[in-house]
């Protein structure tokens, strides 16, 4: 029986993490804060300034359990696995299903098509519950528009029409996202998606939780034996994990999304929480970051329900069900790759 793996996230600056026989254990300040049986634990994630002992990443590699680094800001910065796993036969079949113009263009779109159809749920879901009237009709109509993209989806010819249907269903929906905010706006302003930096409270917040999104896409995606590195979607680059990229995205609105529109609505993260650097772009505190954690990992254990599977399971299953849905395809088990489609 699949089950959601716990991850352990380190965030305290000078932690250091080692392995004690088969426990793992977390010092700071040469005191034992934390230590668990290492058969609980699915993956070691890092913030910041944290040190761990090589015997401890040796067993994670050995045993298939992800260590991933990240920056203070919760940006990417490096990931220790062990040997590739999966089938070689399986790589293979993707790669040729990357050569193939046409089986990249037709995955491609079913990916956008799973992303656009959860971005209008979350539109009109808020629009449902929204009390003002301004509010209700510029999500409505978003929720409208984005529908009409899916139509003229159906009809892309080429990869990059089918990537700019998806760039025109993001605009549409990143354009409307404001109105989903109820708390103070002054504060949790939005004007837009701005990555590199995350500009304001609102984006800082979508960029840690995609991040965190990604990480479970590339374990997923490493778990089946698929190639990370090779997408269909997202354009090849170096050190770039398209698939992994890929596989998120009908997961962002749904999962991700929703979690910052009730981490913020509800009040449970505050002006204080962040910090504004010079320029505007913004960070979480510490405290808010090991909040948001904890909210993230809650909410991976949410039930959904999987359409084509017919059954309900924890949604932090999700990218290892979709990974093992394209596996079945490139393999020709599937017509073609179904995407995570919320009801």
């Amino acid at each position: 029986m699949l089950r959601v793996e716990n991850i352990l996230y380190i965030t305290t600056p000078g932690a250091w993490v080692h392995l004690d026989h088969d426990t793992v254990k977390v010092e700071i300040d040469q005191q034992t804060r934390l230590q668990a049986p290492l058969i609980h634990i699915g993956g070691i994630t890092c913030f910041g300034n944290v040190a761990l002992s090589s015997a401890i990443l040796q067993r994670c590699a050995e045993e298939g359990r992800p260590v991933v680094l990240m920056d203070q800001r919760g940006r990417f910065k490096a990931r220790v696995s062990g040997p590739t796993s999966g089938n070689v036969l399986l790589r293979r079949a993707q790669h040729q299903a990357h050569d193939d113009p046409d089986r990249t263009r037709e995955i491609a779109r079913n990916v956008v098509a799973g992303k656009l159809q959860n971005s209008r749920r979350v539109l009109l879901r808020a629009a449902r519950e929204s009390t003002d009237p301004d509010d209700s009709a510029l999500l409505s109509d978003a929720a409208q528009r984005i529908a009409l993209t899916i139509q003229r989806l159906q009809h892309a010819t080429t990869l990059e029409q089918v990537r700019g249907h998806e760039g025109e269903g993001a605009r549409r929906y990143f354009g409307a996202f404001h109105a989903m905010v109820r708390a103070d706006r002054t504060v949790f302003e939005f004007s837009g998606r701005v990555r590199r930096p995350p500009i304001g409270r609102i984006n800082a917040l979508l960029s840690f939780l995609y991040a965190m999104l990604l990480n479970d896409c590339v374990a997923a995606v490493e778990a089946v034996g698929l190639d990370p590195q090779v997408g269909f979607l997202h354009r090849l680059r170096p050190g770039r994990p398209a698939l992994a990229l890929d596989l998120m995205e009908d997961l962002r609105a749904y999962a991700a999304d929703r979690l910052v529109l009730t981490l913020v609505n509800r009040g449970q993260l505050r002006a204080n929480d962040f910090e504004i650097l010079p320029g505007g772009a913004a960070r979480l505190s510490d405290s808010a970051r090991k909040a948001v954690i904890v909210a993230w990992q809650q909410r991976k254990q949410d039930e959904v329900r999987h359409q084509l599977l017919g059954r309900t399971l924890p949604l932090g299953l999700v990218p290892l069900v979709q990974a093992q849905m394209l596996a079945r395809h490139l393999r020709s088990d599937l017509e073609s790759y179904p995407p995570f489609l919320v009801r």
